[in-house]
């Protein structure tokens, strides 16, 4: 289902009249997009603020100007469900995190990264009364996450591997609902919370002093390393190269303006998150890396990089290599 406001479709026509002079700064290559629009699904998730490229790609005619027409699908379910849609042709494209999407791409779903968009997206916070603000001040303490196998989970082992604490015997994980993360920590039952925002910007803002950020996954040697990617079914990708090259392009595009137009961005995508005030998604966006959004080989390196990772960890099996997965599941379509 395409997003929907109140003014219907009279509204994202006067979005799209209003952004014209908008999109001025930023480059519209358009080399091999279609002459004829092509219709897909795209499906991600909307209540992840740091998408706001899709929204702005959608409202702003970006997927337009690429030769596409996107009926956007909004995806809750799991990774695997999620790629298995993909490869079966139930939806076209989608967006989604590194961290969740190399493993089941690993066990051989027909599904093609073809682009990028951000890095961030996960932070890891602690308590002052727990005295947890530092990683070394994890060892023996429980980490809250919404899920065991949330991208949070995933990369802070690994951050934790690196800095020589094993992230299976010196930390404990356990899994509660996001709603509840702070509950667990008033409980005493955790002492961190390893997650993403909104959640964990709303719960210092209601706790202010009782949180300290221990670390994110722009820390360190990992502040220039893309986050979010985008995927297409990979029939799409071997039969219509430029369609899913006009995916790709326009998701960059729109990266790019959310980049230099944070307000208007967060405007944009605040019918899709009610709770969460404007100016706070405006801060929000603030924290993340929408001007990086690599493509060729510079995406190639680092879905080489996270893949290496991953296998340190026990996520990827040993007998992977990471090199070959890399080219595998990556096509490129932009160089």
């Amino acid at each position: 289902m395409s997003p929907s406001s109140p003014n219907g479709v009279s509204r994202r026509t006067v979005l799209r009249g209003a952004g014209v002079a908008a999109l001025a700064p930023v480059a519209i290559a358009t080399s091999g997009a279609l002459a004829a629009p092509r219709k897909i699904t795209f499906a991600w998730n909307a209540n992840a603020f740091c998408l706001s490229p899709v929204v702005v790609a959608q409202e702003l005619g970006y997927f337009e100007r690429n030769g596409v027409l996107v009926d956007l699908i909004n995806y809750t379910g799991s990774t695997d469900q999620l790629l298995e849609s993909l490869a079966t042709g139930k939806a076209d494209a989608a967006v989604g995190m590194i961290h969740r999407w190399l493993k089941p791409l690993e066990s051989g779903f027909d599904v093609k990264l073809i682009g990028s968009s951000h890095g961030g997206c996960v932070r890891l916070i602690g308590t002052k009364a727990a005295g947890t603000t530092t990683l070394q001040s994890l060892k023996g303490k429980t980490i809250g996450v919404p899920d065991i196998t949330s991208p949070g989970k995933n990369f802070f082992s690994i951050l934790l591997a690196k800095n020589k604490i094993d992230p299976d015997k010196d930390v404990t994980w356990r899994q509660y609902p996001a709603d509840l993360l702070g509950v667990a920590v008033d409980k005493g039952e955790i002492q961190a919370i390893a997650d993403g925002d909104p959640n964990l910007y709303l719960l210092e803002k209601r706790n202010p002093g009782v949180y300290h950020e221990i670390a994110t996954n722009l820390s360190g040697e990992y502040k220039d390393k893309v986050c979010c990617i985008v995927g297409a079914r990979g029939e799409l990708v071997r039969k219509e190269r430029a369609v899913a090259a006009g995916i790709a392009r326009a998701i960059v595009q729109a990266s790019d303006y959310v980049a230099d137009n944070p307000n208007e961005s967060a405007k944009l995508f605040a019918k899709y998150s009610p709770k969460v005030p404007v100016e706070d998604l405006r801060a929000l966006l603030g924290t993340l890396t929408h001007r990086h959004h690599p493509q060729g080989g510079d995406l190639l390196s680092e879905i080489e990089f996270y893949a290496r990772d991953f296998r340190s960890v026990g996520v990827l099996k040993p007998s992977t290599d990471p090199a070959r997965l890399a080219k595998h599941v990556y096509a490129d379509l932009l160089g």
